[in-house]
This record gives structure tokens, sequence and C-alpha cells, in this order.
């Protein structure tokens, strides 16, 4: 046992290995209905630090919100890279461990050692048009997205002035794939079979094998297409800083994108809408008052969509929390933890639309999201014109029963009944600062190739299946 001095004193370290602490598993029933409560018990057994099992993999959950910050900022003391476990070094994670496919596709999220930083970069040089305002791209896809909210709200529309629908399935989950086919720049409609894979991926149903399989093929070819014919697309700009990258690297980084993206931008778009419509008077004002990311802030504190972060791995022996962590051990930062931290949360005002920037849906450090902004911006537009487009939004269930879908590494929900009345007439897009004429042409693929998608029929079949 050693000793560590932290704010309440001296603190005695447990140097116990991880193997030999028989942790208790994390992905339960009630982990997936009440996470919070877990976390707390968690909490209050161990620490800001707690042992876990991972569906038979032991690991280190960080709890804490200081712990978490020390953590994310050190990226030589605790790296990424799979090459940095020791359990899988020595053989003994399970060759059929249900977590390992998600963290075998070695991608910028995933990616450790000396090639993390040259394509960091290479990201951040080709993210910059889509979120530097000053750009003409960043313009278009704020552009595209309206547009695309305006084709699945009309599409709800078809539905009934008024009635019931499922926002989750029917806007906020194909809203932001929409818009990273646009980003991929996918001609015309092609892109939507690949969101459908996409959708299949991320809900890890039979299928979704076969439908990885696709999804890789199908990116890969996109792949070829923008090294043979660049555009002004993200996989062109990619390519462009980074042109030692293989047509498979660029792939994988694709289906980072389109997967990480698309799912986490789809869930705090849900996430929004519950915190607006079932909130107080003062939650729709602000909205009303043009404060969508304000709402949001609040949103990914309390409700992060990423709960748990991919794992680091302690570089040598460290003391975090009650623990001395092994070198090589396996550390999951959990920001839904951190954000219930006493040490944060108790620091939160309640009551204001003004919220803090401190929180780590994000991440923070060195690897923090390179798409932050551009996802916020994504939410937000998407989040906007829902509310300008319907008079009325209500849920047809009350919040508390809403169901949700928990992962290793997500929460959002399954769904999001609502009961709808749409405006009278749609507003006006907002092309005001960008009049270019035939903006939406650029955005939008032909009506006739669009309702022959995969993605159409499905969106199409739920509105007939809901009258």
């Amino acid at each position: 046992m050693e000793s560590q001095w932290g704010d309440g004193g001296s603190v005695d370290l447990d140097d116990t290995g991880l193997e030999t602490l028989s942790p208790e598993p994390l992905l339960t029933r009630d982990y997936e209905t009440r996470p919070a409560l877990v976390y707390e018990r968690l909490r209050q057994r161990h620490g800001p630090v707690a042992p876990v099992d991972l569906l038979g993999v032991p690991a280190w959950l960080v709890l804490g919100y200081r712990e978490s910050l020390q953590v994310l900022q050190d990226d030589d003391g605790w790296p990424k890279g799979l090459e940095n476990w020791r359990a899988r070094s020595e053989g003994r994670v399970p060759a059929d461990w249900p977590l390992g496919p998600s963290l075998e596709v070695n991608h910028i999220l995933i990616q450790g050692g000396a090639g993390y930083r040259p394509l960091r970069t290479a990201w951040d040089v080709a993210l910059k048009p889509f979120q530097d305002s000053r750009h003409p791209q960043t313009k278009r896809l704020k552009a595209a997205v309206t547009a695309y909210a305006d084709e699945l709200i009309t599409l709800i529309g078809q539905g009934g002035k008024t009635g019931v629908a499922d926002l989750s399935a029917q806007f906020s989950r194909p809203l932001p794939l929409m818009v990273a086919s646009h980003l991929l720049g996918f001609p015309g409609s092609q892109g939507d079979d690949a969101l459908m894979d996409m959708w299949r991926v991320l809900d890890a149903g039979p299928d979704a094998e076969a439908a990885l399989e696709r999804l890789l093929a199908t990116l890969a070819e996109l792949a070829a297409l923008k090294l043979e014919k660049p555009g002004d697309d993200f996989p062109s700009y990619l390519l462009a800083a980074h042109p030692d990258l293989s047509l498979d690297q660029l792939a994988r980084e694709l289906f980072m994108l389109l997967g990480m993206t698309s799912d986490h931008v789809g869930i705090l778009v849900s996430n929004t809408v519950v915190e607006v419509i079932s909130g107080e008077g003062s939650v729709r004002a602000s909205l009303s008052a043009g404060m969508v990311r304000e709402t949001m802030n609040r949103v990914v504190m309390r409700k992060p969509p990423l709960v748990n972060f991919v794992p680091r791995f302690a570089a040598r022996d460290t003391p975090l929390g009650n623990y001395t962590i092994r070198a090589g051990d396996p550390v999951w930062v959990s920001p839904g933890a951190a954000h219930a931290d006493p040490l944060f949360a108790d620091h939160i005002a309640s009551g204001t639309t003004i919220s803090t920037r401190a929180h780590l849906s994000w991440g923070a450090g060195p690897r923090q999201c390179p798409a932050r902004e551009l996802a916020s911006a994504v939410a937000a537009a998407g989040v906007g014109r829902l509310f300008e487009r319907f008079d009325h939004l209500d849920l047809a269930l009350p919040a508390d029963q809403l169901p949700w879908r928990s992962s290793p590494f997500m929460r959002g929900l399954r769904s999001l009944p609502v009961r709808y009345e749409l405006a009278s007439a749609p507003p006006p897009r907002p092309w005001a600062d960008d009049p270019a004429p035939g903006v939406a042409e650029e955005v939008l693929p032909d009506p006739a190739s669009r309702q022959r998608s995969s993605l159409w029929r499905y969106l199409t079949g739920l509105i007939r299946g809901g009258r």
C-alpha cells in the first residue's frame, strides 16, 4: 500500500492487480435502464476509479471528473492504441470478445503511436472548411442540413398535418446520416444504401456483420472515386492533406466519420428535443431566443451521447483514484459518470440559460473530438428547423417512460414518439447569409432517385405503417 495526498488528506492506494479484484459486470440490465445509479454505486464502493467487467474482460472505469481530466489531458501517460494493452498482447482477451470488432477497426478514434499525429493534423485540415464560417463549404453545409430537415419533416407531414410520429426513426437518426453523406460526397442518392447499412451496424443486429462488409466495400469504392476525381468534400480534403493514406485506411476514416458523427448527432438531436418539449417554459423561451446551442450544452452535461470513451492504457504503474493502475491496464473514461461527480455537478448553477463549457462530452486535451464544432452545428441547425416547422410538439409518452438503448459507448433513445401539429406554411429557409441561387438544388439529390433509394423506402414505410 502507498500513500497519496488529495483534497481530503492522505489516501491509501490499493496495489491489488486488476485481474484479482473480481470486478462486477458493468453492462447489465440495470446499467441499460439506470446507468446513473450504477455509476453512483461504483463510486460509493470504490471512489473515483472502479474495476469493472466488460463482457468478460476486466477494465478500469474512471468515474471522477478530476481523474477523467488527468487521463484525457495526458496523452503520453495514458495513450490510446491496442498495442498498449497488456492482456491483449498476452492473449488474455478472447478472440470472440463482443467489443473486439468495434475496437479493431484502426481509425483516428482508436489509433495510437506515431501515426496518430499526422492523421489528426490531416483531419483538422480536412474538417476546417466545414467548421469555419468564413468558408463557403460551411454555408453549403448549413443549407444542406436545413434542406434535409425539410425533406424529412415534409415526409412526416404526408401522414397528416397533425398526428403521431417517431422523431428518432423519422428525423434525428436519418438527418445526420444524410448530412454525413453530403460531407462524404456521395454522388446523388447513392449514399442512401450505405446509410441504411450504417444504421444496421449501429443497431448491432443479426445482419450487422454483412452490413459492415458491404459498407466498408462501398466506402472503399468512394475512396477510389475521390482519388481519381477529387471534389469539395471531406475524403478529397483528407487525401490532399495526407496523400500517404491507402484506400483501405481512408475507408476506415470515412467509416468513423459516418458512424460516430451520425450516431452522436442523432442522439444529441433527440435529447435536445426532449429537453425542450418536456422542460419548463424557460427552456422553450431560450430556444425561441435563438439559444439552441446553450440548450444543447445543458443536455450534453446531463445526458452525454457518448457515455464511455474508447479505452486508453497506463503507460506505467500510475496512481489514479484509490488504486494503482498497472502498466498496460485498460482505462475507460466515463463522461456520463464524471458529470455526476459532485466535484463537477455541485458547481453547475440550476435555472440558468447559460451553461458551462467544462463538460467532457467532446473529450479534453490533445485528443478532443476534431469534429465537435461540426457535430454541434449540424445538431443545432436540425433542432432549430424542427421547431420552426412544427407549431406544436408534445411527448406521446411520459419522459420517464421513454425507451433507452445503451451500449458500452453510446446512450440514446430507441424511439421518440411525439404528437405533432405542422405549421400552416413552412417558414423561409435561412439563405440570407448565402443568397446564391439554386443552393437547395446543390445539396438535394434528384427526387425520383431519392424515392427509389432504400432509405426513402424505409422512411415512407414508417409513414404508411403509422396510418
